[in-house]
C-alpha cells in the first residue's frame, strides 16, 4: 500500500504548484506509515539455522525494535562474524511470527550478534546497539509497536551483564527521556525464518519499509545502503 502511495506522489509532481506541495506533503507522512510486519506476516516460517560460532567468538544479543534495522548495520561492523535475526525471551517453544507478532509468545525480536572480541569489544557493541533505536520508547519503534519490539539486552556471561549496565548508564546522558531497555540473562534463541535473513540488502529495492526506515538510519550512521 505505501509503494502504490508513493508512485501516485510523485506522478502528482509533475503537475502544479499546489499539487506538488500535496505531494510532498505525502512523501512527507509515508514514512510514518511503514511497518515491517506487514511484509514478515507473508512469508514462510521455516526457521533459518542457528550461527556458527567459531572458536573465540563472543555472541551478543540484543531487541532494538524490527530486527531488520538492527541486522542491516551490524553485518557490516569489521569484527563481526555473523548477524541472525530471531526471537528470545518468551515462554514459547520455538514460536512462529504469528505468535511474537500477536504478543502470545512473550518473545522480543532480537539480533544474535557472533564478533571476534580482538576486533570489535562488546562494550562497543553496546555503543552502537544505542544508536541504533530509541532506548527510551517501551515496546515501540516508530510505526512498529507490541512487546515483540522492546529495547532488550540480553546477557550470555557476569561480564556481560556489568559492560551493560555500565553501557546503559553511560548512554542515558544522551537521551532526554530515561532509558527503558531491560537487561535480562540470556535465554534459548530461536532464529527467525530464512525470508527473514539479511532481508534488507536483498530486498532494498522494491520494499518501501526499507526505503523509508532503514535506508535513513544507515545513512545517518554512515553506513553502507
Amino acid at each position: 500500500m505505501v509503494m502504490r502511495i508513493f508512485r501516485g506522489a510523485t506522478q502528482i509532481l509533475a503537475y502544479s504548484p499546489p499539487m506538488q506541495r500535496l505531494a510532498l506533503a505525502i512523501l512527507a507522512i509515508l514514512p510514518m506509515l511503514a511497518s515491517c510486519e506487514p511484509e514478515k506476516k507473508a512469508m514462510s516460517d521455516q526457521a533459518a539455522p542457528l550461527p556458527e560460532i567459531p572458536a573465540g567468538a563472543e555472541t551478543a544479543t540484543l531487541g532494538a525494535g524490527c530486527y531488520w534495522c538492527i541486522e542491516a548495520a551490524y553485518r557490516q561492523l569489521d569484527g563481526v562474524h555473523s548477524v541472525t535475526p530471531g526471537f528470545m525471551g518468551g515462554s514459547v517453544k520455538n514460536p512462529t511470527y504469528a505468535q511474537v507478532c500477536a504478543g502470545d509468545s512473550g518473545h522480543a525480536e532480537v539480533v544474535q550478534v557472533v564478533f571476534d572480541p580482538q576486533k570489535i569489544s562488546y562494550a562497543k557493541i553496546l555503543g552502537w546497539f544505542w544508536n541504533l533505536h530509541d532506548p527510551t520508547t517501551l515496546n515501540r519503534q516508530g510505526n512498529d509497536h507490541g512487546s515483540q519490539y522492546r529495547s532488550a539486552i540480553f546477557y550470555h556471561s557476569v561480564a556481560q551483564r556489568k559492560t551493560a549496565e555500565a553501557s546503559k548508564a553511560a548512554a542515558a546522558g544522551d537521551f532526554k527521556d530515561p532509558i527503558v531497555t531491560e537487561i535480562t540473562q540470556a535465554s534459548v534463541f530461536y532464529p527467525a525464518p530464512k525470508d527473514h535473513q539479511n532481508y534488507y540488502f536483498e530486498n532494498k529495492s522494491n520494499n518501501p519499509y526499507c526505503k523509508f526506515v532503514i535506508e535513513p538510519k544507515l545513512k545517518k550512521l554512515k553506513l553502507d545502503h
